[in-house]
């Protein structure tokens, strides 16, 4: 599956990609004193919960860049509230990087990088004016790749997304 990068690991931008034009924003500064601790960004062509593409949290060796299409399997999801409701995030780790060929759920991954970044997502609105977070926890690739296909699901019913510009992600070249 095809995951896209806005804001890489290690920043404290928070980067937004215009689905119609393409254009990456800097839409704010994080608040607190703390970085994003994956590459973060999105799954074309879905549908979450709070109106916005799914989010895809991507375990990677070197941070990529905004707008980087990465190819990547899912390993389990973290469950969050925001200000706007629900709010998955999917944890993936690149797909056919070696360092990660044989995890297939959260069990292959170090439990301080899972509290790493459960703690990031606890704290990192705490500082902005009526933003709030509530987390609830991990659970595995299955329940995952529920919330992934749900998401695919909502976009498909959703034909005013293709018209405003939403599929405008180009499908990955084939490997």
């Amino acid at each position: 599956m095809e995951a896209v990068v806005e804001i890489p690991r290690g920043s404290r931008n928070k980067y937004e990609i215009d689905s119609d034009t393409g254009a990456i924003w800097l839409d704010r500064m994080l608040f607190t004193a703390t970085q994003y601790p994956t590459d973060y960004g999105f799954f074309p062509r879905t549908l979450a919960e709070d109106g916005d593409p799914l989010d895809a949290l991507v375990l990677a060796e070197e941070p990529t860049f905004p707008g980087c299409h990465v190819r990547v399997r899912a390993l389990g999801v973290f469950w969050m509230r925001d200000e706007k409701g629900p709010d998955a995030k999917v944890l993936t780790v690149v797909a056919g990087d070696p360092r990660w060929d044989g995890v297939d759920d959260l069990d292959g991954v170090p439990v301080h990088l899972l509290d790493e970044i459960a703690h990031f997502f606890e704290i990192y609105k705490t500082l902005e004016p009526n933003k709030t977070t509530e987390t609830r926890g991990w659970e595995g690739r299955s329940p995952a790749e529920g919330v992934i296909a749900r998401a695919r699901d909502r976009f498909e019913a959703s034909p005013e997304l293709m018209r405003d510009g939403q599929d405008r992600c180009p499908s990955p070249p084939e490997s």
